[in-house]
């Protein structure tokens, strides 16, 4: 029978596919949202109604936290601000499938500093060829990406590595999903200024506010508590390449509910981070001793 210690990185494993299925998906309900609130405003109110839900479940109680609780939460929440902000302003320029993918360049550079094997440098390898294979695909297939489009995912994917650290950060520090509770409302005060305009819109129009509840569910509260729990089972490099299944989820998201072509170098490309989740999370089996915590930030 499998112990529980044994049992860690496999439940690890499971919630960070969870959350790949349910991110993309929740992107695709979000980009309908656009044309009527704008990238800035569907990300506000998101995240809005996401704290909302996770206040009223949760319940934090931060008044006894110490002082590097709250700036990791704080921190917690300003990566997610900006992080969602900039990815969805690149979704309303350039696909779904393509974007996912150059964002994870974050994840990536995470892992590869993080990476202390051989093994864990090759997958790290094959993910970015996959990377690079997009790249090639946004510049020479039929519908080259927008300059800027590729910007926003660029410094989306800077916040990405935040978010990472600081979600581990945060699950070392503060029990439950308190924490995350707290980051959500955080990077909702962040947002107000561009959420005030997109509330008013959607006061007149309940089937958007619907949307919005929709994208909320399955773009942050269930992702973000997947993550946040999985952060406490696999080490930050780990993670960071499993992150790799989502721009196959993406491309999928995006050809069923968008109707976003998915060319031959694409699906390649897919295939080849695919291939570098895999390998990772084959070779966890394969680490002696206790498995590794994530690596704790400093004070």
């Amino acid at each position: 029978m499998q112990s529980a210690a044994s049992s860690r990185p496999f439940v690890g494993v499971v919630l960070v596919i969870g959350s790949c299925l349910s991110l993309p998906f929740g992107a695709a309900v979000a980009a309908q949202l656009f044309p009527v609130l704008g990238p800035w405003g569907a990300t506000s109110l998101r995240i809005v109604i996401a704290a909302l839900l996770l206040l009223v479940i949760v319940r934090p109680r931060p008044r006894r936290w110490s002082r590097p609780q709250w700036v990791a939460a704080v921190l917690f929440g300003v990566s997610l601000a900006v992080m969602n902000g900039f990815f969805y302003a690149a979704i309303d320029r350039i696909p779904l499938g393509p974007a996912v993918a150059i964002e994870f360049l974050g994840p990536l550079v995470l892992a590869a500093v993080l990476t202390r094997r051989l093994t864990d440098a090759l997958w790290v390898g094959v993910a970015l060829a996959g990377m690079a294979l997009l790249g090639i695909d946004g510049l020479i297939g039929a519908e080259p990406l927008d300059p800027l489009g590729v910007l926003f995912i660029l410094i989306a994917a800077g916040f990405w590595i935040m978010y990472i650290r600081m979600s581990a950060r945060v699950g070392a520090l503060i029990p439950g999903a308190d924490g995350l509770a707290i980051g959500l409302l955080v990077a909702s005060v962040l947002l107000l200024p561009v959420g005030v305009p997109a509330s008013i819109t959607v006061a007149a129009a309940p089937d958007l506010l619907l949307l919005a509840a929709i994208t909320a569910v399955l773009s942050s509260v269930i992702p973000y508590a997947f993550e946040l729990a999985a952060l406490r089972r696999l080490p930050q490099r780990v993670f960071g390449v499993l992150l790799s299944l989502e721009p196959a989820f993406a491309t999928l998201a995006g050809w069923l509910m968008l109707g976003q072509d998915a060319t031959a170098l694409r699906m390649l490309a897919v295939a080849l981070v695919i291939a570098a989740s895999v390998g990772t999370t084959l070779g966890i089996r394969h680490e002696r001793g206790p498995f590794t915590a994530p690596v704790p930030l400093p004070d």
